[in-house]
């Protein structure tokens, strides 16, 4: 698939869930935000769906993000069977790691290629003011877990406020250096402000070379993180939806009103 621009559209992030067992100040307020009902949320089977369709236009990159993807009772066995669409040539999975100690072999097992986590600190104390309670802990743990079970290349995203130079993310390149594990350094976004940068040794951000779409938990297909364009899988279709989201991506990213980092995937 090629958009308008003459770009290939071959990247989609996929949101299994608007739920995270964290509440990053970065992401969402202390209280929460409204979450999906469970009956607007897609089943595995319609994910797989439109994963299935999506690789027949030409997907060949899928990534499972949320909120936090490992919350989602039956993700393992949801993972193995993406795993065996043919077709998919990079399968990866985003996540916070608090998880990923008890899940980290079976993941692998299940057929996932590779994982990104998010660590933005190595500060116990500022780890868990920035997530509200998470252990840092258990991150390290999961990291640990990830490489041992061959989900690589292990990335680690890290949010920085101004620059990757600040002493905390210096601190997590040391870390990524000293394993061999990527570092890659996300500038705080907003939505509604249409605040982004291209990441740091990575590829979001960066319009003019845009290849992604994105499946949010509730079924819309959306071109762009920052525009209110999406096209509903269950109203329309979902060869209509991709289609129409492919023919209508933007230029670039402006801003966006109408979603939330949780249930879109980020």
């Amino acid at each position: 698939m090629y958009d308008r621009f003459n770009r290939p559209i071959t990247y989609l992030r996929v949101s299994v869930t608007d739920r995270c067992n964290l509440r990053c100040t970065y992401c969402m307020p202390a209280e929460g935000v409204k979450l999906l009902s469970h009956k607007d949320i897609l089943s595995f089977e319609e994910i797989l769906d439109v994963i299935r369709e999506a690789v027949s236009l030409g997907i060949t990159k899928v990534r499972i993000t949320g909120g936090e993807p490992l919350v989602r009772k039956g993700i393992i066995p949801f993972v193995e069977k993406v795993a065996t669409v043919e077709g998919i040539t990079d399968f990866g999975l985003t996540t916070n790691g608090i998880f990923l100690p008890e899940n980290a072999v079976a993941l692998a097992g299940a057929g996932l290629h590779r994982i990104n986590i998010s660590l933005d600190t190595l500060d116990p104390e500022k780890y868990r003011k920035i997530t509200r309670g998470g252990d840092i802990g258990k991150v390290l743990t999961g990291i640990e877990a990830a490489r041992a079970a061959g989900l690589n290349p292990v990335k680690i995203n890290c949010v920085v406020r101004n620059s990757s130079d600040e002493p905390d993310a210096v601190a997590v390149r040391a870390f990524c250096a000293e394993r061999g594990i990527e570092a890659r350094f996300i500038h705080e976004m907003s939505l509604a402000d249409g605040c982004f940068t291209i990441v740091e040794n990575g590829h979001g951000g960066d319009c003019r070379n845009c290849n992604r779409l994105r499946l949010t938990a509730n079924g819309m297909i959306r071109p762009c993180l920052f525009n209110d364009i999406q096209f509903s899988t269950r109203e329309l279709g979902i060869r209509e939806a991709l289609e129409m989201a492919v023919g209508m991506k933007p230029a670039q990213g402006s801003v966006s009103s109408n979603g939330t980092f949780n249930h879109i995937g980020g």
